[in-house]
Protein backbone atom coordinates (compact mmCIF):
# COMPACT_ATOMS: atom_id res chain seq x y z
CA UNK A 1 0.00 0.00 0.00
CA UNK A 2 1.36 3.39 -0.99
CA UNK A 3 1.87 6.31 1.43
CA UNK A 4 -1.03 8.22 -0.14
CA UNK A 5 -3.33 5.27 0.47
CA UNK A 6 -2.12 5.05 4.08
CA UNK A 7 -2.87 8.76 4.55
CA UNK A 8 -6.40 8.43 3.14
CA UNK A 9 -7.06 5.38 5.28
CA UNK A 10 -5.88 7.22 8.41
CA UNK A 11 -8.12 10.18 7.49
CA UNK A 12 -11.14 7.92 7.32
CA UNK A 13 -10.31 6.15 10.61
CA UNK A 14 -9.61 9.42 12.39
CA UNK A 15 -12.82 11.04 11.18
CA UNK A 16 -14.89 8.13 12.51
CA UNK A 17 -13.06 8.15 15.88
CA UNK A 18 -13.64 11.90 16.31
CA UNK A 19 -17.35 11.57 15.57
CA UNK A 20 -17.74 8.75 18.10
CA UNK A 21 -16.06 10.66 20.96
CA UNK A 22 -18.55 11.73 23.64
CA UNK A 23 -16.21 13.03 26.33
CA UNK A 24 -13.38 15.55 26.32
CA UNK A 25 -10.91 13.04 27.75
CA UNK A 26 -11.69 10.63 24.89
CA UNK A 27 -11.19 13.43 22.38
CA UNK A 28 -7.83 14.29 23.90
CA UNK A 29 -6.64 10.68 23.58
CA UNK A 30 -7.67 10.69 19.88
CA UNK A 31 -5.76 13.91 19.31
CA UNK A 32 -2.62 12.42 20.85
CA UNK A 33 -3.05 9.20 18.82
CA UNK A 34 -3.36 11.13 15.56
CA UNK A 35 -1.28 14.28 16.02
CA UNK A 36 1.00 13.64 18.96
CA UNK A 37 4.77 13.45 18.66
CA UNK A 38 4.43 9.69 18.32
CA UNK A 39 1.03 9.86 16.59
CA UNK A 40 0.05 7.98 13.44
CA UNK A 41 -0.06 11.03 11.17
CA UNK A 42 3.27 12.23 12.48
CA UNK A 43 4.79 8.85 11.65
CA UNK A 44 3.42 8.96 8.07
CA UNK A 45 4.67 12.53 7.55
CA UNK A 46 8.17 11.36 8.44
CA UNK A 47 7.99 8.83 5.57
CA UNK A 48 7.48 11.62 3.00
CA UNK A 49 11.22 12.26 2.94
CA UNK A 50 11.86 8.67 1.80
CA UNK A 51 9.70 9.01 -1.33
CA UNK A 52 11.11 9.77 -4.75
CA UNK A 53 11.58 13.52 -5.32
CA UNK A 54 8.72 13.79 -7.81
CA UNK A 55 6.21 12.20 -5.33
CA UNK A 56 7.16 14.21 -2.27
CA UNK A 57 5.24 17.47 -3.04
CA UNK A 58 1.95 15.70 -3.59
CA UNK A 59 2.35 13.46 -0.52
CA UNK A 60 3.38 16.41 1.64
CA UNK A 61 0.39 18.46 0.48
CA UNK A 62 -2.03 15.60 1.24
CA UNK A 63 -0.45 15.06 4.68
CA UNK A 64 -0.83 18.74 5.59
CA UNK A 65 -4.43 18.78 4.37
CA UNK A 66 -5.22 15.76 6.53
CA UNK A 67 -3.52 17.40 9.54
CA UNK A 68 -5.62 20.55 9.03
CA UNK A 69 -8.71 18.35 8.63
CA UNK A 70 -8.04 16.60 11.94
CA UNK A 71 -7.40 19.88 13.84
CA UNK A 72 -10.63 21.43 12.60
CA UNK A 73 -12.57 18.25 13.29
CA UNK A 74 -11.18 17.98 16.83
CA UNK A 75 -11.99 21.64 17.55
CA UNK A 76 -15.51 21.33 16.20
CA UNK A 77 -16.19 18.13 18.15
CA UNK A 78 -14.80 19.69 21.36
CA UNK A 79 -17.20 22.59 21.03
CA UNK A 80 -20.11 20.20 20.44
CA UNK A 81 -19.26 18.14 23.52
CA UNK A 82 -18.95 21.26 25.70
CA UNK A 83 -22.28 22.63 24.47
CA UNK A 84 -24.00 19.31 25.09
CA UNK A 85 -22.56 19.16 28.62
CA UNK A 86 -23.74 22.72 29.34
CA UNK A 87 -27.28 21.97 28.10
CA UNK A 88 -27.39 18.86 30.27
CA UNK A 89 -26.20 20.79 33.32
CA UNK A 90 -28.73 23.57 32.79
CA UNK A 91 -31.50 21.03 32.41
CA UNK A 92 -30.51 19.21 35.60
CA UNK A 93 -29.89 22.35 37.66
CA UNK A 94 -33.25 24.00 37.29
CA UNK A 95 -33.58 27.16 39.39
CA UNK A 96 -36.70 27.25 41.51
CA UNK A 97 -37.65 30.91 41.45
CA UNK A 98 -40.21 30.35 44.21
CA UNK A 99 -37.50 29.54 46.78
CA UNK A 100 -36.55 32.37 49.19
CA UNK A 101 -33.16 33.94 48.55
CA UNK A 102 -30.15 33.36 50.78
CA UNK A 103 -29.12 36.59 52.47
CA UNK A 104 -25.35 37.09 52.62
CA UNK A 105 -23.70 37.55 56.01
CA UNK A 106 -23.23 41.30 56.33
CA UNK A 107 -20.49 42.70 58.53
CA UNK A 108 -21.19 45.37 61.12
CA UNK A 109 -19.23 47.34 63.74
CA UNK A 110 -18.34 45.45 66.90
CA UNK A 111 -20.55 46.42 69.84
CA UNK A 112 -17.56 48.00 71.64
CA UNK A 113 -16.77 50.16 68.61
CA UNK A 114 -20.41 51.18 68.46
CA UNK A 115 -20.41 52.22 72.12
CA UNK A 116 -17.13 54.13 71.67
CA UNK A 117 -18.63 55.93 68.68
CA UNK A 118 -21.75 56.76 70.66
CA UNK A 119 -19.72 58.15 73.58
CA UNK A 120 -17.53 60.11 71.17
CA UNK A 121 -20.50 61.64 69.38
CA UNK A 122 -22.00 62.83 72.69
CA UNK A 123 -18.81 64.65 73.71
CA UNK A 124 -18.13 66.04 70.24
CA UNK A 125 -21.60 67.54 70.53
CA UNK A 126 -20.37 69.26 73.72
CA UNK A 127 -17.37 70.72 71.89
CA UNK A 128 -14.72 68.14 72.73
CA UNK A 129 -11.93 66.97 70.42
CA UNK A 130 -10.69 63.38 70.03
CA UNK A 131 -7.03 62.61 70.78
CA UNK A 132 -5.05 59.36 70.57
CA UNK A 133 -1.85 58.03 72.08
CA UNK A 134 0.38 54.93 71.98
CA UNK A 135 -0.68 51.68 73.62
CA UNK A 136 2.96 50.94 74.47
CA UNK A 137 3.63 53.77 76.89
CA UNK A 138 6.42 55.08 79.09
CA UNK A 139 6.20 54.86 82.87
CA UNK A 140 6.61 58.64 82.94
CA UNK A 141 3.36 59.31 81.07
CA UNK A 142 1.44 56.39 82.55
CA UNK A 143 2.36 57.03 86.19
CA UNK A 144 4.91 59.64 87.18
CA UNK A 145 3.54 62.67 85.31
CA UNK A 146 0.09 61.73 86.61
CA UNK A 147 1.27 62.24 90.20
CA UNK A 148 1.57 58.50 90.90
CA UNK A 149 4.45 57.86 93.35
CA UNK A 150 7.08 55.20 92.65
CA UNK A 151 5.76 52.98 95.48
CA UNK A 152 2.12 53.08 94.37
CA UNK A 153 0.51 49.58 94.23
CA UNK A 154 -0.64 50.16 90.62
CA UNK A 155 3.01 49.98 89.52
CA UNK A 156 3.42 46.40 90.76
CA UNK A 157 3.80 43.42 88.43
CA UNK A 158 0.45 42.20 89.74
CA UNK A 159 -1.29 45.11 88.02
CA UNK A 160 0.87 46.24 85.09
CA UNK A 161 2.37 44.54 82.02
CA UNK A 162 5.98 45.75 81.76
CA UNK A 163 7.96 45.53 78.54
CA UNK A 164 11.26 46.89 79.80
CA UNK A 165 13.09 44.60 82.22
CA UNK A 166 15.97 45.22 84.60
CA UNK A 167 15.19 48.88 85.32
CA UNK A 168 13.74 49.86 88.69
CA UNK A 169 13.66 52.73 91.17
CA UNK A 170 16.17 52.69 94.03
CA UNK A 171 16.02 54.55 97.31
CA UNK A 172 17.24 58.07 97.92
CA UNK A 173 16.84 59.21 94.30
CA UNK A 174 16.29 62.84 93.39
CA UNK A 175 13.22 63.90 91.46
CA UNK A 176 15.33 64.33 88.33
CA UNK A 177 16.82 60.85 88.66
CA UNK A 178 13.35 59.36 89.17
CA UNK A 179 12.13 61.15 86.04
CA UNK A 180 15.08 59.87 83.98
CA UNK A 181 14.48 56.27 85.08
CA UNK A 182 10.73 56.60 84.54
CA UNK A 183 11.35 57.78 80.97
CA UNK A 184 13.23 54.55 80.19
CA UNK A 185 10.61 52.06 81.41
CA UNK A 186 8.13 50.86 78.77
CA UNK A 187 4.83 49.19 79.57
CA UNK A 188 1.35 48.54 78.19
CA UNK A 189 -0.71 51.50 79.28
CA UNK A 190 -3.09 50.79 82.14
CA UNK A 191 -5.46 53.65 81.24
CA UNK A 192 -5.79 56.34 78.56
CA UNK A 193 -4.93 59.09 81.06
CA UNK A 194 -1.35 59.42 79.67
CA UNK A 195 -2.93 61.23 76.71
CA UNK A 196 -3.72 64.06 79.16
CA UNK A 197 -0.03 64.66 79.65
CA UNK A 198 0.89 64.25 75.98
CA UNK A 199 -1.74 66.77 74.90
CA UNK A 200 -0.98 69.32 77.63
CA UNK A 201 2.76 69.13 76.88
CA UNK A 202 2.11 70.31 73.31
CA UNK A 203 -0.88 72.63 73.69
CA UNK A 204 -2.09 75.44 75.90
CA UNK A 205 -5.58 75.88 77.38
CA UNK A 206 -8.44 75.95 76.69
CA UNK A 207 -8.54 72.18 76.14
CA UNK A 208 -11.60 69.96 75.87
CA UNK A 209 -10.40 66.46 74.94
CA UNK A 210 -11.63 62.88 74.97
CA UNK A 211 -9.27 59.97 74.39
CA UNK A 212 -10.78 56.54 73.60
CA UNK A 213 -8.48 53.55 73.38
CA UNK A 214 -7.43 50.09 74.46
CA UNK A 215 -5.81 49.48 77.86
CA UNK A 216 -4.17 46.54 79.63
CA UNK A 217 -3.97 45.37 83.23
CA UNK A 218 -2.72 42.17 84.83
CA UNK A 219 -6.20 40.83 85.60
CA UNK A 220 -7.36 37.22 85.56
CA UNK A 221 -10.29 36.97 83.12
CA UNK A 222 -13.67 36.48 84.75
CA UNK A 223 -17.20 37.83 84.30
CA UNK A 224 -16.18 41.39 85.24
CA UNK A 225 -12.42 41.54 84.57
CA UNK A 226 -10.24 41.26 81.48
CA UNK A 227 -6.51 41.84 80.89
CA UNK A 228 -7.56 43.88 77.85
CA UNK A 229 -10.29 46.50 77.99
CA UNK A 230 -11.28 49.86 76.49
CA UNK A 231 -11.49 53.23 78.18
CA UNK A 232 -12.57 56.73 77.25
CA UNK A 233 -10.62 59.42 79.06
CA UNK A 234 -11.94 62.96 79.07
CA UNK A 235 -10.54 66.20 80.43
CA UNK A 236 -11.16 69.93 80.27
CA UNK A 237 -8.66 72.67 81.14
CA UNK A 238 -9.40 76.39 81.16
CA UNK A 239 -9.80 79.31 83.54
CA UNK A 240 -12.40 79.02 86.29
CA UNK A 241 -13.51 75.44 85.56
CA UNK A 242 -15.26 74.06 88.61
CA UNK A 243 -16.56 70.81 90.04
CA UNK A 244 -20.00 72.02 89.00
CA UNK A 245 -18.85 72.02 85.36
CA UNK A 246 -17.72 68.41 85.76
CA UNK A 247 -21.05 67.39 87.29
CA UNK A 248 -23.04 69.19 84.58
CA UNK A 249 -20.98 67.58 81.82
CA UNK A 250 -21.43 64.09 83.20
CA UNK A 251 -25.16 64.64 83.75
CA UNK A 252 -25.53 65.46 80.05
CA UNK A 253 -23.51 62.38 79.12
CA UNK A 254 -25.50 60.02 81.35
CA UNK A 255 -28.86 61.27 80.09
CA UNK A 256 -27.77 61.01 76.45
CA UNK A 257 -26.30 57.55 76.91
CA UNK A 258 -28.82 55.92 79.26
CA UNK A 259 -31.98 58.03 78.97
CA UNK A 260 -33.27 61.40 80.15
CA UNK A 261 -34.78 59.88 83.30
CA UNK A 262 -31.41 58.78 84.66
CA UNK A 263 -29.83 60.51 87.68
CA UNK A 264 -26.22 60.60 88.83
CA UNK A 265 -24.48 60.90 92.17
CA UNK A 266 -20.90 61.55 93.22
CA UNK A 267 -19.19 59.53 95.98
CA UNK A 268 -15.86 60.71 97.44
CA UNK A 269 -12.93 58.63 96.25
CA UNK A 270 -9.19 58.94 95.53
CA UNK A 271 -7.12 59.01 92.34
CA UNK A 272 -3.49 60.21 92.32
CA UNK A 273 -4.06 62.69 89.47
CA UNK A 274 -7.32 64.30 90.66
CA UNK A 275 -8.20 66.20 93.85
CA UNK A 276 -10.97 66.08 94.91
CA UNK A 277 -11.88 62.75 93.32
CA UNK A 278 -15.18 60.93 93.01
CA UNK A 279 -16.79 57.72 91.85
CA UNK A 280 -19.82 58.49 89.70
CA UNK A 281 -22.97 56.35 89.87
CA UNK A 282 -26.07 56.29 87.68
CA UNK A 283 -29.53 55.36 88.88
CA UNK A 284 -30.08 51.68 88.12
CA UNK A 285 -31.22 51.08 84.56
CA UNK A 286 -32.90 47.79 85.47
CA UNK A 287 -35.04 48.85 88.43
CA UNK A 288 -35.07 52.61 87.83
CA UNK A 289 -33.45 53.23 91.20
CA UNK A 290 -35.90 51.20 93.31
CA UNK A 291 -33.36 48.49 94.19
CA UNK A 292 -32.75 45.08 92.57
CA UNK A 293 -30.27 42.21 92.37
CA UNK A 294 -28.19 43.96 89.70
CA UNK A 295 -27.62 47.12 91.79
CA UNK A 296 -27.45 45.08 95.03
CA UNK A 297 -30.63 46.78 96.25
CA UNK A 298 -28.87 50.17 96.34
CA UNK A 299 -30.63 51.67 93.32
CA UNK A 300 -27.27 52.85 91.90
CA UNK A 301 -24.66 51.49 89.47
CA UNK A 302 -21.05 52.71 89.31
CA UNK A 303 -20.06 53.88 85.81
CA UNK A 304 -16.86 55.99 86.01
CA UNK A 305 -14.29 57.86 88.06
CA UNK A 306 -13.71 61.60 87.90
CA UNK A 307 -12.29 64.62 89.71
CA UNK A 308 -10.54 67.96 89.48
CA UNK A 309 -7.05 67.71 87.95
CA UNK A 310 -4.38 67.79 90.68
CA UNK A 311 -2.17 70.92 90.68
CA UNK A 312 0.92 68.67 90.59
CA UNK A 313 -0.18 67.41 87.17
CA UNK A 314 -0.42 70.98 85.89
CA UNK A 315 3.05 71.78 87.24
CA UNK A 316 4.50 68.73 85.46
CA UNK A 317 3.36 70.03 82.06
CA UNK A 318 4.30 73.65 82.72
CA UNK A 319 0.83 75.02 83.51
CA UNK A 320 0.29 77.50 86.32
CA UNK A 321 -2.24 75.89 88.71
CA UNK A 322 -3.07 79.37 90.01
CA UNK A 323 -4.22 80.43 86.53
CA UNK A 324 -6.00 77.34 85.19
CA UNK A 325 -8.19 74.60 86.57
CA UNK A 326 -9.62 71.49 85.01
CA UNK A 327 -11.43 68.23 85.49
CA UNK A 328 -10.87 64.71 84.21
CA UNK A 329 -12.95 61.55 84.01
CA UNK A 330 -12.42 58.01 82.80
CA UNK A 331 -14.97 55.36 81.92
CA UNK A 332 -14.68 51.71 80.95
CA UNK A 333 -16.35 51.10 77.61
CA UNK A 334 -17.13 47.47 78.47
CA UNK A 335 -18.77 48.64 81.70
CA UNK A 336 -20.95 51.14 79.82
CA UNK A 337 -21.91 48.53 77.21
CA UNK A 338 -22.75 45.91 79.86
CA UNK A 339 -25.03 48.34 81.68
CA UNK A 340 -26.65 49.71 78.54
CA UNK A 341 -27.38 46.32 76.94
CA UNK A 342 -27.77 44.07 79.99
CA UNK A 343 -24.66 41.94 79.29
CA UNK A 344 -23.50 39.92 82.29
CA UNK A 345 -20.06 38.68 81.20
CA UNK A 346 -17.22 40.87 79.86
CA UNK A 347 -15.59 37.87 78.18
CA UNK A 348 -18.39 37.80 75.59
CA UNK A 349 -16.93 40.93 73.99
CA UNK A 350 -13.69 39.14 73.09
CA UNK A 351 -14.81 35.61 72.16
CA UNK A 352 -15.86 36.58 68.60
CA UNK A 353 -18.99 34.43 68.86
CA UNK A 354 -21.26 35.58 66.03
CA UNK A 355 -24.33 34.39 67.94
CA UNK A 356 -23.56 37.09 70.50
CA UNK A 357 -22.22 39.80 68.19
CA UNK A 358 -25.10 39.59 65.71
CA UNK A 359 -27.56 40.62 68.42
CA UNK A 360 -26.26 44.17 68.25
Amino acid sequence: MSLLEDLQKLKSEGEKAIEKATRLDQLEKIRITLLGRKGKLTALIKKVSSLPLEERPKAGKVANEIKDFFEKGLGKRKKEIEEAALKKKLKEEVVDLSLPGKLPLVGRPHILNRVIDEITEIFIGLGYEVAEGPEVELDYYNFLALNTPVDHPARSLQDTFYITEGISFGEGLSNQEIKEISSKIALLRTHTSPIQIRVMEKRKPPLFIIAPGRCFRHDVPDATHSPQFHQVEGFAVDQKITLGDLKGTLEVFVKEMFGQERKIRFRPSFFPFTEPSAEVDVSCIICDGRGCRICKESGWLEILGAGMIDPNVFKEVGYDPESVTGFAFGMGVERIAMLKYGINDIRLFFENDLRFLQQF
